[in-house]
């Protein structure tokens, strides 16, 4: 594409080569999805070291930009995150493909059958921050689902980016499908987003994967539809019958893990009857690591070293080693605390109490609910999605890591024989 082309010509020029290249991909068999996707995991293996090369420019530019340490965590590849993405491909590759998938269906009273099958969207705009691993991810699900996919990483990881994405786009006409199902903006001027936003008879669903202000600019400017969450303000709630040892394992887990993803706890909700016993081990187990605290006055009383919480605090993404914490009387206030401040995204109770855990289940207000688990395990690789295109807190048309069945829709057919309504 010449650089010199004017940037809504560009963009309009990136949208009509993806709606004809879907228009191939909706009938493109399984099997030649299933090898480009095994060959391009194979690729990235094999070339691991030209996308660590890749990297390496954006990591040595990432203090430029101003990026976090989280940041830049999510920004670097390694050996072991280039073996995951390959991975991720080869799962992706052994999922049923949801392109034809009966998902209802039978036989009316008067003979016609009536089947729901899932048909892809179309053309997916994705857009992305500074995580370069997702580029394989979203071109690996869209390709499997039958989608092409317009892909707009951020400027903080452009060589990565454009590493990966001449991988995996130069090995599809290998395998009989269209170059362009998989294409890359090729250029990191902001304004691109806001003409591909207009594009809606070409684009069918937006995706936009990174911070907050990112993704209100999309939801405010997109004229087609925008899967999507704001905030990942997600809780562990350790209810009176917890075990200390498991509740401190994952909460530590939780928090510690990986603090600058979207599934790591911002917010710690501790049952009065048990705060005594668990907030000097979770303090010692924070103050180790090096997790700032900012808690109510009952956490205080027995953290003396936290911070006071502000209303804001409990609110908050940190994206960082800090973490916001309250005592609750009981797990009904600690789910009327959780809807009011969370951000529908994941919600975690810790207990030995099994109607405490259905209560919790049924009445927090989130895309995913853990029992006795981190939430770190909300995550399409982690439940079997293969990968992921990103997290919604929508309720509509799809909630929590979207996969594959989530980047299609249905179609309803009906085959009748000389079938006429009287």
């Amino acid at each position: 594409m010449n650089p010199e082309t004017p940037l809504p010509e560009l963009c309009l020029s990136l949208a009509q080569r993806a709606k004809a290249a879907a228009s191939l991909l909706v009938s493109a068999n399984t099997a030649a999805k299933n090898a480009w996707l095994v060959a391009s995991a194979n690729r990235l293996e094999s070339r691991a070291d030209e996308l660590l090369a890749a990297n390496a420019l954006d990591v040595k530019a990432a203090p430029g930009f101003g990026l976090t340490a989280a940041s830049i965590d999510r920004l670097t590849l390694t050996p072991a995150r280039i073996r995951g993405m390959a991975e991720g491909l080869r799962q992706v590759a052994a999922l049923p493909d949801p392109v034809g998938e009966v998902r209802e269906g039978g036989t009316r009273p008067n003979g016609l059958q009536v089947l729901k099958v899932g048909v892809p969207l179309g053309v997916i705009f994705f857009l992305y921050e500074s995580r370069p691993n997702v580029t394989a991810d979203a071109a690996a699900l869209a390709v499997k689902s039958g989608n092409a996919v317009i892909l707009r990483g951020g400027k903080e990881a452009a060589h990565s980016n454009a590493a990966i994405h001449a991988l995996l786009a130069g090995e599809l006409p290998n395998h009989g499908l269209p170059a362009d199902a998989v294409q890359l903006v090729p250029t990191t001027d902001r304004e691109a987003v806001g003409h591909l936003l207009k594009l809606n008879d070409y684009i069918d669903l937006t995706i936009p994967r990174g911070g907050e202000s990112l993704i209100r600019r999309v939801a405010a400017e997109a004229t087609m539809p925008v899967l999507k969450h704001y905030q990942g303000n997600c809780h562990v709630y350790v209810d009176a019958s917890a075990d200390l040892d498991v509740a401190e394992r994952i909460v530590v887990n939780a928090k510690c893990h990986r603090v600058g993803v979207c599934n790591a706890a911002e917010s710690l909700l501790v049952h009065a009857g048990i705060a005594e016993a668990f907030f000097p081990r979770i303090g010692r187990a924070f103050r180790e690591r090096g997790v700032e605290v900012r808690g109510c006055e009952r956490t205080r009383h027995f953290l003396p070293d936290a911070k006071p919480a502000t209303e804001v605090d409990h609110a908050a993404e940190f994206l960082d080693l800090v973490i916001s914490a309250k005592v609750v009387p009981t797990l009904e206030a600690a789910v009327e605390h959780i809807n009011k401040y969370g951000s529908k995204h994941t919600d975690a109770i810790v207990t030995r109490d099994l109607a405490a855990s259905r209560k919790f289940v049924q009445t927090v207000d989130s895309a995913a609910v853990m029992v006795n688990a981190s939430t770190r395990f909300n995550d399409g690789f982690e439940l079997g999605l293969g990968a992921e295109i990103g997290i919604s807190t929508d309720k509509f048309h799809a909630r929590g890591p979207c996969g594959l069945r989530e980047l299609c829709t249905y179609k309803y057919v009906v085959t009748g024989d000389g079938h006429v309504r009287g």
